[in-house]
């Protein structure tokens, strides 16, 4: 199956080839198309001091289709809704066969870093970041400390 195939050779790429800084993979054991994921939030972020897991399933069909993203760390973002998924366009229509897999995660770890009320999933928390900053940072460090720490 080349799509297994794809899939080892880059999580082998992922985790000793090419590490990602601040970023942990790991397959399932039983299962190469789910990937358990952790974005340690960077010392400049909204986040940080946080750890965010996420769960990245691959379809049998990839590279064809985008894998999908979904959050278990609770996140006050504009970009990642209350279900866990996020808003990134490399995982809906620019979706293309030559993207790797560790362009996705570092596109999802700078999403998660940099929240931006520019094409939100939560309109709410996107309205609040434009109007009232401090507000919006201080709900994020709660949050952050509440869920991922």
């Amino acid at each position: 199956m080349t799509s297994l195939r794809r899939i080892q050779k880059e999580l082998q790429a992922i985790n000793s080839n090419n590490p990602i800084e601040g970023l942990t993979v790991e397959a399932k054991e039983d299962n190469l198309y789910e990937w358990s994921c952790a974005v340690a939030a960077a010392s400049d972020s909204p986040y940080k001091g946080g750890t965010f897991r996420f769960t990245l399933r691959l379809p049998q069909n990839f590279p064809f289709k985008a894998p999908t993203v979904t959050f278990q760390t609770k996140i006050y973002h504009p970009g990642i809704n209350e279900e866990g998924a996020i808003c990134v366009p490399v995982l809906r229509d620019e979706w293309k066969p030559s993207v790797s897999l560790s362009t996705v995660l570092n596109i999802i770890q700078e999403k998660v870093n940099n929240p931006s009320p520019d094409d939100p999933f939560e309109p709410e928390i996107a309205s609040l970041m434009k109007t009232d900053k401090s507000k919006f940072l201080a709900t994020a460090k709660e949050w952050t400390k509440k869920y991922a720490m």
